[in-house]
């Protein structure tokens, strides 16, 4: 059994979209628009076949993304090598993301660094 695909609500798709294209090397399709109840959305598609949709809709709430709660925390990329991880990690800190963790070698022996990506929700970047 497969994942078929992960899905986020997000205030502003377009900068959503641009950060997952921009950083992570996502292919965007075209687009989804429900005229009846302005519901707009976008599937990514990765390299390794991971899917991610990502919507909004003008009635959403707002939920506090604190690191330490129940629910889904994070997304995690294998980007494939240690210095990949590096190396995004330096940029997204360049570009004023905030790095939360790393890069380094956890207890349980993965090599990661944990950023705030878009609008507050965690990303992982793995080997």
């Amino acid at each position: 059994m497969n994942i078929e695909h992960i899905a986020m609500y997000v205030r502003d798709l377009e900068a959503a979209k641009d950060f997952f294209v921009k950083y992570l090397g996502a292919a965007s399709n075209s687009g989804y628009h429900n005229k009846n109840t302005d519901f707009r959305s976008y599937f990514l598609s990765f390299d390794s076949g991971a899917r991610l949709e990502i919507m909004t809709r003008p009635e959403m709430a707002d939920s506090h993304n604190d690191i330490a709660r129940t629910g889904y925390i994070h997304i995690a990329f294998s980007l494939g090598s240690k210095e990949k991880v590096d190396e995004l990690t330096a940029r997204l800190k360049a570009d004023g993301y905030e790095v939360l963790s790393g890069p380094r070698t956890t207890g349980d022996g993965y090599y990661e660094s944990c950023i705030v990506g878009i609008e507050g929700n965690q990303i992982e970047l793995t080997v």
